[in-house]
């Protein structure tokens, strides 16, 4: 199954779920490469011992990773969590992640500063670029395993919205004017 993104409506509904607008406006894997959103898809069941998943690491330069499950009984402060991660943010830093089990969302935005939502399901490996902003929320499954993947030591700081004088976020707007 390949990953499904789309741009989403501006409804203030339950942020999970799938937020479609009528018809649905797709958007391709194609288009997502366009603004720096990477996208693999593997077998997480092997994912201990995947050798495309090693390969990927080697060439990517992913060399820390982790695991959190997000749901309400193994997340502390699951609800303030939930709010934290769906606050529009940037990092300085590329943010990978691969869905081991369950569903989530990533929502990021297009180069017209549209909400395009990706879903993510298990065996989803993605790269959001440093200075794209993004967030993140579960679907309505409430629940998702991640392994969290960084080049060098983890770095964990968001920057909300309005972070436009960042270094990284004026290299990530001048890659998008030379894609």
């Amino acid at each position: 199954m390949t990953l499904e993104a789309w741009y989403m409506d501006s409804s203030d509904e339950d942020q999970r779920l799938p937020h479609k607008l009528s018809p649905n406006q797709p958007v391709s894997l194609d288009e997502l490469k366009k603004i720096g959103v990477l996208h693999w898809k593997l077998n997480a069941d092997i994912c201990e011992n995947d050798p495309e998943l090693e390969k990927i690491r080697k060439e990517q330069g992913y060399s820390f990773s982790d695991t959190i499950t997000i749901q309400k009984d193994t997340l502390p402060n699951y609800e303030e969590k939930l709010k934290m991660f769906f606050e529009e943010h940037l990092h300085l830093d590329d943010e990978i992640r691969y869905i081991l089990d369950g569903q989530a969302y990533f929502d990021v935005r297009s180069e017209g500063d549209r909400w395009i939502r990706i879903a993510m399901g298990k065996g989803d490996l993605i790269t959001l670029p440093a200075g794209i902003y993004h967030r993140f929320t579960l679907d309505q499954t409430n629940y998702t395993k991640a392994m969290r993947l960084f080049v060098g030591e983890p770095v964990w700081k968001a920057y909300n919205r309005p972070a436009d004088d960042f270094e990284k976020r004026q290299q990530y707007l001048a890659s998008l004017q030379c894609a």
